[in-house]
């Protein structure tokens, strides 16, 4: 199944789904969301939030990592498997190992409780504009043998469809926008991430390195992602096949 969408109108209030079993966390955050412009809808457990992704296509999932039937990882993942909505982890969770992991799995940020109500809205609206806003331009990207839709958000190996996140997807798509060219570690933690980003960098690291084993390549002798020391990274240009 390929990955879904947002089905928001552009003019309809974005909708927020609130993946959080605790009343008294949920229902004074849904009311700061509506105040703050957006739709709110709560989901008490991981099998309501699965049903409700499914049928109300929301444009954001805020959600909760600890679930009375199940684990927001287990969680996270499931949605990864048939939907590309962006995902905000809040959780009391917050060494970097969880972080790491979350965003491994596909999350597009991470908020430690407790949090501000308006700190949270903030990193929403960062996140509708880089998912809305800031999209590759759709088209076909061929490099050698790595053939990249990003109308489709998929890509191909030497004919054979890979497996990839949404942030490795954008890393890739990011990065074969403009073959041959640096593209700095600030440049892609902004256009990826986001630009008031402030954690460590040890993110993008981890989907690079993630992105190299499915394309099989080698940070010594890479045959697409090159690695510029103290810079960023560059999508080696390839000789086009012939039509």
């Amino acid at each position: 199944m390929h990955p879904a969408q947002p089905h928001s109108d552009p003019g309809e209030r974005p909708c927020v789904l609130l993946v959080e079993d605790e009343p008294s966390i949920a229902e004074p955050f849904a009311s700061a969301l509506a105040r703050g412009g957006f739709r709110p809808l709560i989901a008490a457990t991981a099998a309501g939030a699965l049903e409700l992704v499914q049928a109300e296509h929301p444009d954001v999932v805020l959600l909760d990592l600890t679930l009375p039937d199940g684990d927001g990882l287990d969680l996270c993942r499931e949605l990864r498997r048939f939907s590309a909505v962006p995902i905000i982890m809040l959780t009391a969770r917050g060494t970097v190992a969880d972080r790491v992991l979350g965003l491994e799995l596909g999350a597009d940020d991470y908020v430690v409780k407790p949090f501000a109500p308006g700190e949270v809205i903030s990193r929403i609206r960062a996140v509708l504009r880089r998912t809305h806003d800031g999209r590759p331009v759709p088209g076909i990207h061929t490099l050698g043998e790595l053939r990249l839709d990003t109308g489709s958000r998929r890509a191909w190996l030497a004919g054979e469809e890979l497996k990839l996140t949404r942030k490795e997807f954008d890393l890739l798509a990011r990065l074969a926008a403009e073959p041959g060219l640096v593209v700095s570690r600030e440049t892609l933690m902004s256009d990826v991430w986001d630009e008031n980003w402030f954690g460590s960098t040890k993110t993008l690291d981890v989907h690079i390195a993630g992105l190299r084993r499915k394309l099989g390549d080698s940070p010594d002798t890479p045959r697409f992602l090159e690695t510029v020391r103290g810079v960023g990274f560059r999508m080696a240009t390839q000789d086009q096949p012939e039509p």
